[in-house]
């Protein structure tokens, strides 16, 4: 009888010994099942993340809804901003129910009360990547469809170089600025500070449904002109419950460093409004304020992306680095010896790494902590979010296919191409007036004639234990002796020397060679000569040949977007050829086991073909 009454407790030890992700990963899709059940019911009544937030002015009006250097918004306070903003649009009528608005604005509150304006106007609003000039500018601008643009002071100057271009179209131009002398240009604060702040009718947006727009995001065109990808109601909703996934709860505090004009930023807004929190917002990520701004707003809640983790960790120790309130962070792109690194120095914070574009119909999340994961590899999961890897063959660009023109799926281990199922529920909206790169992003026929997944562009991989992780970006990957090489799995080999603080691998082309040879443009840390025998050690130590950068090139620092991504572009195109690049140059010289300056000589000598490489 005792034998029996154990039995239910030994089953249960046996099945967490031999599945000890299984009840997180139950969990996970669980949270999953209630939040498509919550949205069907939110599209039923077309409740927007803009009723939430006018649910949270009745419910707690004095709460503080952002806090930005000295001063501090109560949801109350934003309401009211945000109608006199709209209302500065209805003046004259130059602003119609549907009309589309860019915003070219940095970090600042008033970036919030004009989405939240607008959105009360039932307009759709573009959030043009403040870092952009020129060409980029008025391509941006104009494949939003917008007729209206507002701009910060800081970022006149962008505006007037192309404003001949803007007037000529008849655009609106406003300059958050109290005045402007600007001809064509109109001063927004001062038609705000004059404006009502009376509630706005509901009618203004009764067409909208949570089908329709109302964001458009832009890619950071690492390789390219951005593009615009559209955000719907019902797909805000969606980036929103990050945070709730996440574990982010009603007490918290949500630091946003990260620009808004960026998926993750905006995330961290639009989810604090739907958990009726507090955020503190920066103006621009920094380093050295970082903690300091923690312990300032009392953050429990930070987002990352790209390499910021790593800037935290590259600032000098101090005795209260763990002296904060921070209990977890939220983001993507961080890698496993950041992760490790950050961990130790700043304390028990949970690292929340998802997978996910701006554009794309799935994500994922990695639950579990563990280290350098971006997710896990569930049979639940696949059920929900159909997903899968496939073998991909990086010298034409493409996947591999079977003699029947399908796709072949990647074995666990294997790196292999991200692609997930477009369906009803978990559709593709692409890219606003460009139907080419949006069909680009779609593959057919993947597992079956007539179904269709979207291309993600990068390789993951699935280890033994079903944790995922990411490897690179496939035209990130390149390929040199036969071998595929990931860029960041080499950024982080060459980052363990301690000279380098920071490196953007890339593949160059060599005369008369298959591939491309690997490179490497580094930053060094603060004080620090290059060390070229400790990294010559880690690379011979940790990477295997083909893998092994052949060229150096030392920057002062290393040119990113303005979400952190770094630019290798133009670098591949420079290559290697001392004669046109400034920037000091080395040579991996297998002869003296050592990275050596790269000469005249040197470059002759591999450019011929004297020297094999």
């Amino acid at each position: 009888m005792i034998l029996w009454t154990l039995l239910p407790a030994v089953i249960f030890l046996a099945l967490f010994y031999l599945f000890p992700h299984f009840v997180q990963d139950v969990q996970y899709v669980l949270a999953k099942l209630k939040l498509r059940r919550r949205m069907l019911k939110y599209m039923q009544s077309n409740y927007t993340i803009l009723d939430r937030f006018l649910d949270g002015v009745k419910t707690q009006p004095h709460k503080p809804l952002v806090h930005f250097k000295d001063e501090t918004f109560s949801y109350k306070d934003a309401d009211e901003l945000s109608s006199k903003a709209a209302r500065v649009f209805l003046q004259d009528g130059l602003v119609k129910a549907g009309d589309t608005v860019a915003l070219f604005l940095g970090n600042e509150p008033t970036f919030l009360w004009l989405w939240l304006g607008l959105v009360k106007l039932g307009c759709p609003v573009a959030f043009l990547n403040c870092n952009i000039r020129s060409k980029s500018l008025l391509h941006c601008f104009n494949c939003s469809g917008a007729k209206t643009l507002v701009a910060g002071a800081e970022l006149q100057d962008a505006v007037e170089e192309v404003l001949p271009s803007l007037l000529e179209q008849q655009v609106t131009v406003f300059i958050l600025a109290d005045s402007c002398k600007t001809a064509g240009v109109q001063s927004f604060r001062d038609k705000m500070s004059k404006a009502s702040s009376d509630p706005l009718p509901k009618e203004l947006r009764s067409h909208i449904t949570l089908q329709s727009p109302v964001t458009y995001i832009y890619t950071s065109g690492t390789t390219g002109l951005p593009k615009a990808a559209v955000i719907t109601h019902s797909k805000l909703w969606a980036m929103s419950w990050l945070l709730f996934v996440a574990g982010v709860n009603s007490n918290d505090v949500i630091y946003i460093s990260l620009p808004l004009y960026h998926s993750v930023g905006f995330l961290g807004f639009t989810g604090a409004i739907d958990k009726g929190i507090t955020v503190a917002l920066k103006s621009k990520f920094s380093a050295s304020q970082f903690w300091d701004d923690c312990r300032r707003y009392n953050v429990t809640v930070i987002l990352y992306i790209g390499e910021i983790m790593r800037y935290l960790c590259n600032k000098p120790k101090k005795l209260n680095d763990k002296d904060h309130n921070v209990r977890l962070a939220i983001g993507n792109g961080i890698r496993a010896a950041v992760w490790s690194d950050f961990i130790r120095r700043f304390g028990n914070v949970q690292i929340r790494e998802f997978y996910g574009a701006t554009e794309a119909n799935f994500s994922l999340l990695n639950y579990s902590g563990k280290i350098g994961a971006v997710g896990r590899d569930s049979f639940l999961n696949r059920k929900t979010s159909p997903y899968s890897l496939i073998k991909y063959d990086t010298d034409k660009g493409e996947p591999f296919r079977d003699s029947s023109g399908l796709c072949i799926e990647a074995a666990k281990g294997e790196p292999g191409l991200l692609v997930s199922e477009i369906t009803p529920r978990a559709p593709f909206l692409g890219y606003l007036g460009d139907l080419k790169q949006t069909e680009k992003k779609r593959l057919h026929n993947v597992f079956k004639k007539g179904d269709t997944y979207i291309n993600s562009g990068d390789l993951l991989y699935i280890d033994e234990d079903d944790f995922i992780y990411f490897v690179d970006r496939v035209g990130d990957t390149f390929r040199w002796k036969g071998e595929n090489v990931a860029t960041t799995e080499v950024a982080d080999v060459i980052t363990l020397a301690d000279c380098i603080k920071d490196a953007n691998v890339y593949g160059v082309k060599v005369p008369g060679q298959e591939g491309r040879v690997g490179m490497a443009a580094v930053a060094l840390r603060d004080g620090l000569k290059f060390d070229s025998a400790d990294v010559f050690k880690q690379v011979e130590n940790l990477l295997p040949a083909y893998a092994r950068p052949r060229f150096l090139r030392i920057q002062s620092c290393l040119d990113v977007t303005g979400t952190f991504k770094h630019m290798k572009v133009k670098l591949m195109e420079e290559g290697f050829n001392p004669n046109q690049i400034a920037d000091p140059l080395y040579f991996l010289s297998e002869k003296e086991k050592d990275y050596i300056p790269l000469t005249l000589e040197i470059f002759d000598s591999v450019t011929s073909g004297n020297i094999q490489i």
